[in-house]
């Protein structure tokens, strides 16, 4: 039996004991994150660290009527070991339970509504895998880190339901230094691997680089003509992200995109952005057993549609859940690509800054969705459709209505999977499909 296969049955075996054990009235809910991942960090473009995690955490929930408590356990995949722990944790949840109040909000799925979906691939073996980076980098000074293998999660409840979700996938976060400062930064992530797609991003990485051997040139505040290219995006929608789509953030009046939902704001036509479960690596259903749908709409033809409403939400404000995540924030964010051919792009920015990379984001006014933060690595200044210098670090400051409005020029024709890259706690699942943005204007202040 595959590991992954045995993960399942094994989560399907301890939550079938579990309910075994239950007392009156007391429902079970169980969560299981693992993964199965090789890690491998480069330095000068050689290995310097290489290593593997396996490892499984089972969140449970006991609940007697409207009051619940919760706990996370990490599994030893020890039959005698992991149900010792889960008897020990229940009767620990019943002693805290009666010490909780009611949980007003509480709300979980009662319709069992059970799935598995398992999307796999065979990735190369760990020693390939080097083999085709340090051929495609060559010698250049490649650093990044590469991270592969299964991610899985299941749902489970003492009312019969089981939910079983796993990707095979690879992300490749890295940067080719120069010196200082100077480094050209990309990521290559996805579930099928292709030396020859590498290949391609570390050929642009390296024209980059040649790039960034030139003078850099300073630049006055103001605006400017630019190219967001698709991690620059990405770096913005990871900030508005956090609280601009969900139901609770829109009742509470929390939300960046509080004009679009009070005074009818709206971005350009051909904005449409959803949350495209079926399209990412994330899990289709979520923690207290609801299935997510292929897809929620928030934003259509640039007009403000729907929010991401978690199952307390809809508790709490009387409408009907849609599959959201308890933080209601996007996993699988997608933004509509335009007709602007993607390798045309820096021709059709003519004379402008060609943005690869974004950071330090934060809202210099939230309510209006003004963000201002810096140009990173790959910032360039470009005269007649050719690349002709670095640009020095600048700090803008513009809103969506402007970047993604009113001064949009238009969508690249290709969206670029950016996979979420980090590993802290566990490797994450979460992505986010994007193309990149010509803008008539940005704001920069300094």
């Amino acid at each position: 039996m595959s590991g992954a296969a045995a993960d399942e049955e094994y989560f399907d075996e301890l939550v079938s004991w579990a309910t075994a054990r239950l007392r009156g009235g007391e429902v079970l809910l169980a969560n299981l994150d693992g993964e199965d991942t090789d890690f491998i960090r480069f330095n000068h473009g050689d290995v310097r660290q290489a290593g593997s995690v396996r490892q499984a955490v089972v969140r449970i929930d006991l609940i007697e009527g409207t009051r619940h408590t919760r706990m996370s356990l990490g599994l030893a995949r020890d039959g005698a070991v992991d149900r010792a722990r889960l008897a020990d944790a229940l009767d620990t949840l019943r002693d805290q339970r009666r010490l909780v109040p009611d949980d007003p909000f509480l709300l979980y799925n009662d319709e069992p509504a059970s799935s598995a979906t398992v999307h796999s691939s065979e990735l190369p073996d760990p020693a390939d895998i080097v083999g085709h980076i340090r051929a495609a980098a060559g010698p250049a000074d490649l650093v990044g880190i590469y991270a592969a293998g299964d991610s899985f999660s299941g749902f489970g409840n003492s009312l019969g339901q089981r939910n079983w979700h796993q990707a095979s996938i690879f992300s490749l976060d890295w940067s080719l230094y120069l010196r200082a400062d100077k480094a050209a930064k990309n990521l290559y992530a996805g579930m099928e691997w292709s030396p020859d797609a590498l290949q391609q991003r570390i050929d642009w990485s390296r024209r980059q680089l040649d790039v960034l051997r030139r003078e850099p040139i300073d630049l006055a505040p103001g605006g400017y003509r630019a190219y967001l290219a698709p991690p620059a995006l990405e770096e913005l929608f990871g900030l508005w992200s956090y609280s601009a789509f969900g139901e609770k953030s829109h009742r509470t009046r929390r939300t960046p995109l509080l004009r679009m939902v009070t005074d009818g704001a709206t971005l350009a036509p051909g904005v449409r952005i959803s949350e495209a479960t079926a399209d990412g690596f994330a899990p289709d259903f979520q923690e207290a057993g609801y299935p997510r749908p292929p897809e929620v709409v928030l934003v259509d033809a640039g007009r403000y549609r729907d929010t991401l409403v978690s199952p307390r939400s809809a508790r709490e404000y009387g409408v009907d859940a849609n599959g959201a995540v308890a933080s209601e924030t996007p996993t699988s964010l997608a933004v509509a690509p335009g007709d602007l051919p993607t390798g045309q792009a820096v021709e059709a920015l003519d004379t402008g800054l060609y943005i690869g990379n974004l950071w330090y984001t934060n809202y210099s006014d939230r309510a209006a969705c003004r963000t201002t933060g810096m140009t990173r690595f790959a910032t360039y200044w470009v005269d007649g459709g050719e690349i002709v210098a670095p640009v020095n670090v600048m700090r803008f400051d513009d809103t969506i209505y402007h970047l993604l409005g009113d001064r949009l020029a238009a969508l690249t024709d290709e969206a670029e999977v950016i996979l979420d890259a980090s590993t802290y706690d566990r490797r994450s699942t979460s992505s986010v499909r994007v193309p990149g943005a010509l803008v008539d204007e940005m704001s920069f202040t300094l």
